[in-house]
């Protein structure tokens, strides 16, 4: 985790939604929108982690594209550094895209195979011209050397790479262009845990090096607890918790949050708790029930009619600690009491 925060926000996200149109039959009619993401709001430290989990589907993707704009918003707000990122058109945008940067889950899809990595890299330093000929040449060299890459392999293409070194390429085109913030879009999913580790280091490195901001998307909460400094959970395109990394694993309030947790495995012998097993599947983004979004699923011994009818705020529960759930968040050993009971 990163040592250099800031307490100002670099980014600034207010109530971000986005839907798809969905269509169906031969005729094409028109159906309910699926709404990915659903009224999000969290800010971002300058040089902060934040770390945002969910199951597959939940809309993490497609909240970072939107925060982006490599998907457009159907509304919300989004400032970055003080500029209303949604506002801006043209060279004004381009030159916001320079300060926001991506790297994507997929290192074999992400790279044009008909283009040497190199030039991949040097592609943005001369879109934003801030080098030509030789001078451009040589920064690519250099950030090949600060990815862990021998230089001499900028005439290559990307089939003569490992997934792992894809993805260092993918980080250094990324940084050809100098951001202030990356999405990190699960970019370890694809690889083998061993070079998982490496290039967490590699970002973790950069950061330390570069005073990186990063918003990193995941589905493995191991990673994400050992690289992000605060954590933000979605279920259903909303987000259901976020808190300091410290204080969402050591004592999760939101019961989808528990049972994610409860499902990762621990290292420590006997530390292993008893695994809060959710019944059913998500509900559909295009009709999602009333109320509370987990209420379907939800082990929250407490949980009654009231949660089918009240949409639950993020709330803060304890300092810096905050939940979207209207009952008194029971405490984690309690839920575990009662799955065991269940399971016998």
């Amino acid at each position: 985790m990163n040592n250099m925060k800031s307490d100002a926000p670099l980014l600034e996200v207010s109530r971000l939604s986005k839907s798809f149109s969905s269509h169906r039959g031969l005729s094409r009619k028109k159906a309910a929108d699926i709404r990915a993401v659903n009224d999000v709001s969290f800010s971002i430290a300058r040089g902060e982690t934040l770390g945002v989990v969910g199951e597959s589907g939940c809309g993490k993707t497609t909240m970072g594209r939107s925060i982006l704009r490599l998907l457009e918003p159907t509304a919300g707000k989004v400032e970055f550094g003080g500029v209303d990122v949604l506002g801006l058109r043209g060279a004004a945008l381009r030159s916001m895209r320079r300060r926001m940067q991506i790297v994507f889950q997929d290192p074999f899809s992400s790279l044009n195979p008909r283009m040497t990595v190199g030039a991949a890299v040097r592609e943005g330093i001369l879109i934003h011209q801030l080098a030509h000929g030789r001078d451009a040449d040589q920064r690519v060299k250099v950030l090949f050397e600060e990815v862990g890459l021998d230089p001499a392999y900028v005439s290559r293409y990307p089939h003569e790479f490992s997934g792992g070194q894809r993805q260092r390429i993918g980080v250094a085109r990324a940084l050809s262009v100098e951001p202030e913030m990356i999405v990190c879009d699960e970019p370890v999913s694809a690889l083998d845990v061993s070079v998982q580790a490496q290039v967490i280091n590699l970002l973790q490195d950069l950061q330390r090096d570069r005073g990186l901001t990063y918003l990193f998307i995941a589905h493995d909460l191991s990673v994400v607890q050992h690289i992000a400094d605060r954590v933000a959970v979605m279920y259903l395109g909303r987000i259901v918790e976020i808190a300091s990394s410290k204080d969402l694993y050591s004592d999760p309030i939101m019961p989808y949050t528990q049972a994610l947790l409860s499902a990762v495995p621990r290292p420590e012998p006997g530390r292993q708790t008893a695994r809060i097993v959710l019944q059913g599947e998500p509900p559909s983004p295009a009709n999602p029930p009333p109320g509370c979004v987990f209420y379907p699923r939800c082990h929250h011994p407490r949980k009654d009619e009231a949660c089918t009818q009240i949409i639950p705020p993020l709330e803060e529960k304890t300092p810096g600690h905050f939940a979207a759930c209207i009952k008194e968040p029971p405490r984690t050993v309690e839920l575990l009491m009662l799955a065991a009971q269940a399971a016998r």
